[in-house]
């Protein structure tokens, strides 16, 4: 028996996913990426990061509000942490700015692309901008002067704002004045293409055509300064303890009251005087741990609407999804997949035979029922589309929509409420549970027996990320898997989470933890008798303390393991006497890694499942998620080959370790391997070689 752990190495999950976000920014400070590529990465670091505020950062601010007894419960001092967090952020903040202004803004002037402040515009250029300002601008730019003792005007979440120090002309000798103007960039482009001479690009900030017109805003004021300022708001929504009531009005609620939650972060530009900042803080009542520093422009999550003025090989070389070798071409999708199961692998292959499973259902006459969990839906989905085209043509429709999937509530929300209108059973979140599963079911009758046509998969039903975020699905009709599936749908139609028995497929709220317990237990026993004895876990995150013990347990005993975590990453390898066989690596590059792959080695008869679930406390305790085993033996291989190229990857992977400085993993005598090209390319050559024997 294995001695008690004395200590315990953690990471806290904030700083963990702070490093991850650094992971992000590395891409975006990589000369190797395609310029407009890095200014994307600069977009999904601005989008996580006011994220992470709006949601955790609230959320720690909070706990420094509780009482002492509750604070004591803690692992973590809530203040302490605040102040951390905000010292990496600002760190990290100042290499964003550096990121951009010293590599980027050369680097795309050298590619004849200008963004222009106001004093470097010509007597043309300034008279489009006042044009503009004037034709477009004007409704919306809503000048406010604040004065103390009245009531301070309302800051909107996450929109932007100038700060404007002004002087009253009339009244020379009197204090100067401030105010604020929205930049209207939820109405207009944030981003305006100006008069240019020939084989240049001149363009130009929203923000800096409000600057330039402030003239028109306040009449008989000399404008002494400007600078750009914008307020986070608290997204949390608080529901995910709730255990009665109407859950469904709940969150109708809160989603009203979300734009107008606490502050969870202003920030400003840096070279805001110390008098301005200090009035605006007072002005809008803010706590110094709520006042960040930034450059010039914030809401940078715009550079995703970046122009490319038609440069295309400033962007990644296209990687079109491949066909899928079986479904793509089938004349009967149903003949395919009862034939033999049947692996997609987006974005790598087509997300198409997934859109036309439930096409294919809607229109057939022998389907007779379709169930699917919704938890992220696209806002054009066709996969809905056939849904409702299925309730026309007389199948009985059951959908479970989870109104707890954060930021896509409203969404969500309303395709629910428009599949019961159309006469589908719509079933909601419970109160104080997520469901997180996704899963897909058909029922199908064949020669007068009913058949049931499962789809399990790593990722949502969502037709869009589909295009960008790296996921498994299966087709199968094997019924040890399709019988557990309707299980599934049965508990949460019936909203029963336990006493339901599951053999095959390890289940959220019912035997999903101790079902992973025992596989890694079968591994230290196996590494104890002197055995081979080995697992891989590909996840996005991995903070759950029960089960990274578990690991630690596991690495004392001798058995190897080999990590890959894109995200969070709680557990600490390397320590001696604890995890010192363990090795973990993250991989961030074109497309996000989401899928969640476990492979054991079982005395070499090795076990591989996908997954919906992280290894996170909230999805191994609090949710319906589903692992599931992959049986059919070539799948096996095809998903080895996968995490094998993933872990010879010498090029986007990053090895997390006792410092967490997110240094890549390079081996100077090995050619480059790029895991997401390898994977593509061999996609390819299969097709190539079916194509060739044909």
């Amino acid at each position: 028996m294995l001695p008690e752990l004395k200590e315990f190495p953690f990471v806290h999950r904030d700083f963990s996913w702070l490093s991850f976000n650094y992971r992000v920014l590395q891409e975006a400070k990589d000369p190797a990426v395609p310029l407009l590529e890095r200014l994307k990465f600069l977009a999904i670091y601005s989008s996580n990061l006011d994220e992470f505020f709006r949601v955790r950062v609230a959320n720690v601010r909070n706990l420094k509000k509780v009482g002492k007894k509750t604070k004591a419960a803690l692992d973590f001092n809530p203040g302490e942490l605040l102040r951390e967090i905000l010292r990496v952020v600002n760190r990290q903040q100042a290499e964003f700015s550096a990121i951009f202004e010293e590599q980027i803004v050369p680097e795309l002037k050298r590619h004849h692309i200008h963004i222009l402040r106001r004093l470097e515009l010509n007597e043309l250029q300034q008279q489009w901008v006042e044009n503009y300002f004037l034709e477009n601008l004007l409704p919306f730019a809503m000048p406010v002067l604040l004065v103390k003792k009245r009531i301070r005007p309302f800051l909107a979440n996450a929109h932007l704002y100038l700060a404007v120090h002004l002087q009253d002309r009339k009244k020379p000798l009197a204090d100067s004045e401030y105010a604020i103007v929205k930049i209207p960039s939820d109405q207009l482009p944030r981003f305006l293409k100006l008069p240019s001479e020939e084989g240049r690009h001149d363009m130009i900030l929203l923000d800096d055509v409000v600057r330039h017109n402030l003239a028109f805003l306040f009449p008989g004021y000399q404008i002494l300064d400007t600078y750009s300022i914008k307020l986070t708001r608290d997204a949390e929504l608080y529901i995910d303890d709730e255990y009665s009531g109407n859950l469904l009005q709940k969150i109708k609620t809160s989603l009203q009251k979300r734009q107008v939650g606490p502050p969870s972060r202003f920030v400003y530009d840096r070279e805001m005087p110390t008098e301005m900042l200090e009035y605006l803080a007072s002005t809008f009542d803010l706590g110094k741990n709520e006042v960040l520093p930034e450059g010039r422009y914030h809401n940078n999550f715009d550079f995703f609407k970046f122009p490319d003025f038609g440069m295309s090989h400033l962007r990644y070389k296209p990687m079109p999804p491949l066909p899928h070798p079986n479904l793509s071409a089938a004349e009967d999708l149903f003949e395919v997949i009862r034939t033999k199961d049947q692996l997609v692998h987006v974005p790598y292959q087509s997300y198409d035979p997934v859109v036309h499973f439930f096409e294919k259902a809607a229109e057939d006459p022998d389907v007779t029922h379709i169930k699917v969990i919704q938890y992220r839906v696209a806002k054009n989905s066709r996969i809905i589309n056939a849904l409702l085209n299925a309730i026309k043509l007389g199948k009985q429709v059951s959908v479970f929509v989870e109104i707890k999937a954060r930021f896509d509530e409203a969404n969500n929300l309303e395709w629910g409420e428009k599949l019961q209108k159309a006469g589908a059973r719509v079933y909601y979140s419970f109160p104080g549970l997520k469901v997180h599963s996704k899963l897909a079911l058909v029922r199908r009758l064949e020669q007068g027996k009913a058949r049931l046509y499962g789809y399990l998969a790593t990722g949502n039903f969502h037709e869009d990320t589909a295009k960008v975020y790296a996921d498994f699905g299966l087709f199968t009709v094997d019924p040890r898997l399709v019988e557990e599936v309707s299980l599934v749908f049965r508990v949460l139609e019936n909203i029963q989470t336990s006493e339901v028995a599951f053999k095959h497929l390890f289940v959220g709220k019912n035997n999903l933890r101790p079902s992973l317990y025992a596989l890694i237990d079968r591994e230290i026993e196996a590494a104890k008798r002197g055995e081979p004895a080995s697992m891989i876990a590909k996840l996005n995150s991995l903070e759950d303390k029960e089960i990274i013990r578990k690991l630690y347990d596991a690495s004392r005993a001798g058995v190897k393991i080999q990590l890959i975590i894109r995200g969070i990453c709680c557990a600490v390898p390397g320590v001696i006497g604890m995890s010192e066989n363990i090795e973990i690596i993250s991989i961030v590059d074109r497309f996000l890694e989401h899928a969640r792959v476990l492979v054991f080695y079982n005395g070499g008869e090795e076990e591989v499942f996908l997954s919906s679930a992280d290894w996170m406390e909230r999805n191994l305790s609090y949710r319906i998620e589903t692992t599931f085993p992959i049986y059919d033996p070539d799948l096996k291989v095809e998903i080895l080959e996968c995490l094998r190229m993933q872990l010879a990857d010498n090029v986007k992977a990053r090895i997390i370790d006792q410092e967490n400085l997110n240094e890549y993993k390079r081996v100077a005598s090995d050619i480059p391997i790029r895991s997401q090209i390898e994977t593509y390319f061999w996609y390819k050559r299969i097709i190539e070689k079916n194509i060739k024997n044909q």
